[in-house]
């Protein structure tokens, strides 16, 4: 699987962990992740260039081929890493949206009951997901619940209320 518009919030965590794990944050994602500017006895240049290798290529293998354009420039992990983070934090924008547009339209249909709370619940995650200061408070969440049953639970939802 590579990293995309659908998985970013997965998978970015999962290449940000990776590169925690080779020792490949540092010139990949870190805040300040910069070059050295002089090669010095300890060779820190030459290791920082090796580093800053792996972590390019863990970044180009692990992202859809249409992303690979806009990265394919970059001078380093960290700017290739802004890049992808700046362009699909604009499209989580769009798909945070849409995610708040079906919840409310959500109805069951003809998934079992289960199915349908699992559908809602996957939902609200999304959303959590690409804005965690959206909070859904239990009202909202049961009215959007009641309003997509079947018709055949409207009794059991007014003995309940």
């Amino acid at each position: 699987m590579k990293l995309n518009n659908q998985n970013y919030n997965t998978l970015s965590t999962c290449i940000e962990s990776y590169l925690q794990g080779q020792d490949l944050w540092e010139v990949g994602g870190a805040s300040e992740a910069t070059q050295p500017t002089a090669k010095d006895a300890n060779g820190f240049l030459q290791k920082w260039k090796i580093k800053s290798s792996k972590a390019m290529f863990a970044l180009k293998t692990t992202i859809e081929e249409e992303m690979l354009e806009h990265v394919q420039d970059a001078k380093t992990p960290k700017e290739a890493w802004d890049t992808l983070v700046t362009f699909y934090s604009k499209k989580n924008d769009t798909r945070l949206q849409l995610l708040k547009n079906r919840l409310p339209s959500i109805a069951q249909c003809d998934m079992r009951i289960a199915q349908y709370f699992h559908k809602v619940k996957s939902i609200r995650c999304k959303i959590s997901k690409l804005d965690p200061t959206t909070a859904l408070g239990d009202a909202r969440k049961k009215r959007i619940i009641i309003h997509g049953l079947r018709p055949q639970y409207r009794g059991f939802v007014a003995t309940v209320q």
